[in-house]
């Protein structure tokens, strides 16, 4: 019985006369996916995109882990494995009837919902219905019709091309295709905010590079390593994603060194927005992102953020900013960074922590506290100690984008 995958489009049937600019970066990045897990053609139609394996063994087109990335495309509502039917309907109620028969021996309710979007077909979607449900009845008799609040739906859909039939379609991604949003900025840290942030920006169509602070030896190189694997994780969704590396520890020993230890933090995060606003400007993003939520640390209150945003010289967006923790760690298990996030490795925010923060900061308080600095110096001379790391989702399937170069691979 022949198989395919079902893409279903999400909010792209309203881009209009746009549609095709991101149908053309949707299909890009499922032909790139398709390379990793065997041999598949991609076609759209009707807002629909097919995935189909091109052999019918499972070693040269593993249809199961098409599907799985698949689910991480941005873009797509609904991702579903169906099976193909001709377009008459003793087919179509026999394929449906044994394609669903094993997944339905254990429901006791379902119903019947068909669509015909080739309006040739001689049946209307109620009578093609009747007709697959009385078929599955037959087959399984166990089963019960529930209009209301069945355990599983059997869709049928009559196409240009065939009939086909699933039942219990699986969300998608959502979103908007990756990159056609224009370029970020992300502040990565260790923590289990940032990687969220990310990942919600680049639902929404942002290109995403990374940068990570460092303080060696404050920090270690497995702090570092945790958040290359949380860049990692994230190439799940983005394909690949390049990290930006800083140290502050030169930085940080002269705040230490030179300022009123309550404002420590928040001079700290001052200099990463310096910072953060010349590696996007070499990069060529004009956003940076981070992983602030309001009030949830002593740094991320109104004030606090207002103080520290005063040093970025293009907008930041902030995610995050609405959502309380446990909204955020529901979203990092999804996303499967909430594990590799809660490793107790060091990040540079935990370096000469003040005992008593400052949450209501005034802005000209805040300049007089570091004014004992030479920023232009300390600035440039981090700016100095940055490189990068590529991160790629697949290894031997490079990615077609300007590679700003790094130290070594992931």
């Amino acid at each position: 019985m022949k198989e395919v995958i079902l893409c279903k489009y999400g909010e792209i049937i309203l881009k209009g006369a746009n549609k095709g600019s991101f149908e053309t970066i949707l299909l890009k990045e499922l032909r790139r996916r398709t390379k990793a897990v065997g041999n598949f053609s991609v076609r759209v139609a009707q807002s629909t995109v097919y995935i189909e394996p091109e052999s019918d063994d499972p070693f040269e087109s593993d249809i199961d882990a098409m599907l799985e990335q698949a689910k991480k495309v941005f873009g797509f509502v609904a991702v579903t494995k169906a099976a193909v039917a001709e377009k008459n309907i003793d087919d179509i109620c026999r394929v449906a009837a044994d394609y669903l028969a094993d997944s339905l021996r254990t429901k006791k309710t379902f119903k019947c919902e068909a669509k015909r979007a080739d309006k040739k077909f001689p049946m209307k979607s109620p009578e093609i219905s009747a007709e697959v449900g009385g078929a599955i009845l037959e087959k399984l008799p166990h089963l019960r019709v529930s209009l209301d609040a069945p355990e599983t739906v059997v869709r049928i859909e009559v196409r240009d091309r065939g009939a086909y039939i699933h039942a219990d379609q699986t969300p998608g991604a959502g979103g908007i295709p990756y990159g056609c949003g224009g370029k970020g900025l992300l502040l990565l840290s260790g923590g289990i905010d940032s990687p969220v942030a990310g990942y919600m920006m680049a639902k929404r169509g942002l290109s995403v590079d990374a940068l990570y602070f460092e303080s060696i030896p404050y920090t270690s190189l497995r702090a570092r390593e945790k958040v290359l694997t949380l860049a990692k994780k994230l190439t799940e969704y983005t394909g690949f994603m390049r990290v930006h590396i800083i140290s502050l520890t030169k930085i940080q020993e002269m705040i230490r060194d030179n300022c009123e230890e309550d404002y420590f933090t928040l001079i700290l995060r001052r200099f990463m927005m310096r910072l953060a606003s010349m590696t996007a400007e070499h990069i060529g993003a004009p956003v940076l992102i981070t992983g602030e939520s309001l009030g949830q640390v002593a740094s991320q209150t109104t004030a606090a953020i207002c103080s520290t945003e005063a040093e970025a010289d293009r907008p930041v967006f902030r995610p995050c900013i609405g959502l309380d923790k446990e909204e955020i760690i529901k979203i990092s298990r999804s996303i499967d960074t909430f594990d590799t996030s809660i490793e107790p490795y060091e990040d540079c925010c935990t370096v000469f922590t003040p005992r008593h923060p400052r949450t209501r900061p005034e802005l000209a308080k805040v300049i007089a506290a570091e004014s004992e600095l030479d920023h232009e110096a300390l600035i440039r001379e981090a700016f100095e100690t940055r490189f990068t790391v590529t991160v790629r989702q697949f290894e031997d399937i490079p990615d077609t984008s300007d590679n700003l170069g790094g130290n070594y691979e992931l």
